[in-house]
Order: structure tokens, then sequence, then C-alpha cells
């Protein structure tokens, strides 16, 4: 449709009760949140049978594919601007993951993953504030309470392992956080216009990113057959949560909520390993869950 002789996708609710849309901007976040967290429990049982690199490289192709078929129906005119913004969300994202794999290595799992979860949820909330977003006390309570749930859901270890952490061991995770942080702050400067296609740089900036890092470091790129429909699903589900939240970003929707609700991925990975592996909660996985479902009604509720 076109309003004031301007092009608008028809997901973009403009004109519409400014409540609607806050309303399905925080439905589109918290679905990008479930199918990030898909997306990456995928991905960990597919880097479980084949090279990471590997393993990113092909589902960051194979959600590029997947974009591309869609643009047809989702994209929308674009400027060099909207170019310029996805391709450094692109960065940001994929330098994240280089360095939360590298801390990976070197580190301890049960410390850098709430580290850099909490990070990466604390960014787009400080900038969405620093930005002039307005919110309630609610929605206030709810963003504190989330930013504790992605914590305590990510402390695989219990707590005891964060409070024996060295601070020099948490400057990876912190950076890795930033980055992811700033993947979803970037994003949200692309114009409602553009639709989806802004993520077409964005995701051909990762896919020649991780290639590059991996030929210089000689690491492998290979994906056993075993593994190929883990990462292809994986790649799919990574491209569509992106596509969610930044659809979520283009309603009226601000990015300090939008940002921390999407960052919630960590709650859908950890259920799912629960009912798929069968792997046990510590109390305070359990405490996150609780936390995370209670923050999200703050997060909704008027006022």
């Amino acid at each position: 449709m076109r309003e004031g002789g301007c092009y608008k996708p028809p997901w973009v609710t403009t004109g519409a009760h400014p409540d609607l849309e806050v309303g399905v901007a925080v439905v589109l976040a918290l679905c990008s949140a479930v199918v990030y967290g898909g997306s990456d429990f995928l991905g960990g049982l597919a880097s479980r049978r084949a090279s990471v690199f590997g393993v990113v490289a092909l589902s960051q192709l194979a959600g590029l594919v997947a974009l591309l078929a869609l643009l047809p129906w989702l994209g929308g005119p674009v400027t060099l601007a909207d170019l310029a913004w996805g391709a450094a969300a692109g960065l940001a994202g994929t330098t994240g993951l280089l360095v939360f794999f590298r801390a990976l290595a070197g580190g301890v799992m049960s410390v850098i993953a709430p580290v850099t979860a909490v990070t990466a949820a604390a960014v787009p909330v400080l900038v969405g504030l620093l930005s002039g977003n307005r919110i309630g006390p609610w929605a206030a309570a709810g963003i504190a309470l989330a930013l504790v749930a992605v914590v305590l859901v990510s402390a695989e270890s219990g707590l005891s392992s964060l409070r024996a952490a060295r601070p020099a061991s948490l400057t990876a995770p912190l950076m890795a956080g930033i980055a992811f942080g700033f993947f979803f702050v970037l994003l949200d400067r692309t114009s409602a216009d553009a639709g989806l296609t802004p993520l077409v740089a964005a995701r051909l900036t990762s896919v020649v990113l991780v290639v590059v890092v991996a030929l210089a470091g000689r690491k492998p790129l290979r994906v056993s057959r075993g593994a190929l429909p883990l990462v292809l699903t994986s790649g799919v589900g990574d491209m569509t949560a992106n596509a969610l939240f930044l659809l979520a970003t283009q309603q009226d929707g601000q990015l300090a909520i939008t940002g921390v609700l999407a960052s919630l991925y960590p709650v859908s990975t950890v259920v799912l390993a629960q009912v798929v592996l069968r792997e046990r909660l510590v109390r305070a996985q359990v405490a996150g869950l609780g936390a995370a479902v209670t923050a999200v009604v703050l997060i909704t509720l008027p006022g």
C-alpha cells in the first residue's frame, strides 16, 4: 500500500492504533527469540558432528538462499544507507560469533554463556533508552527482570561459576555480547520501507567474513552428510529469526523492549535441550525460566 506517496510494505501497520503496533512488535520479537533459540540448539547439535566454521558458513549460506527466495514478497526499496546498516549488522553479528567461539575454545562455558547473553540483551536496552525510548514502570521492571532471566537461564553450572570468574576471563564474552547487541541496534536503524532487503547485505557480509577467517586460519569448512539437515535447518531458522526481529523493529516497537525480548533466546535453547536431550536444569535455570515468563508479562502490561 501507499500512504502519502511513499511505499509501505504490507506488514508495516502504519496508521494503526499505537497499542496495536506495539503489541505486534512484542509478538514478533518474542517469536524471533523462540526461533533464535531453536536455531542455536540445532547449530549446537551440528557442531558436535562437523567443523564449527563449516556449520556457520553453510548455515549462513542456507539462510541467504531462503531470504532471496522470499524477497519478491517481503522485500522493499532500499537506500544505500539501509544496505550499509545491514552490512554493519552482519559484520557485528559475525564478529560476535567468532569471538564467542574463540572464548569457548579457551574458557568456561558456564561463565561465557551468561555474560555474553546478558551483555547482548543490555546493549539494545541502553541504546534505546539513550535514543529517547520512553517506557512505563511495568515495562522497566520487565526489562530489568528479563536481564536477570538471561543470566539465570544461561548459567548451566549455577551462579557459583560466575562468582569464581576472573576479570580477565570476562573480556572476550563481554566483547561478543556487545557485538551481538549491536547486531540488533544496527538492524533497527534500517527504514521500515526496506522490508527484509537489508538482511541480504547482512548475510552476504556474514558469509564472506566467516569464509575469509576460516581460510586465513586454515580451518576446515566441510560438513558431514549426517550434520547437513541440522545445518540447513539452523541456517533457515536463524534467517527467519532475523526477519522476525527486523519486522518487529519496523512496527512502532521500542528498541529497549524488542531488543531485550529477542535476547531471551537462551530460554528456548534450554527448554529444547531439556526436552530433546533430557539435560537436567539446575535451580538457577528453573528460576530463570520463571523470571523470563514474568518479565514478558510485565513488559506487555499497559502503562
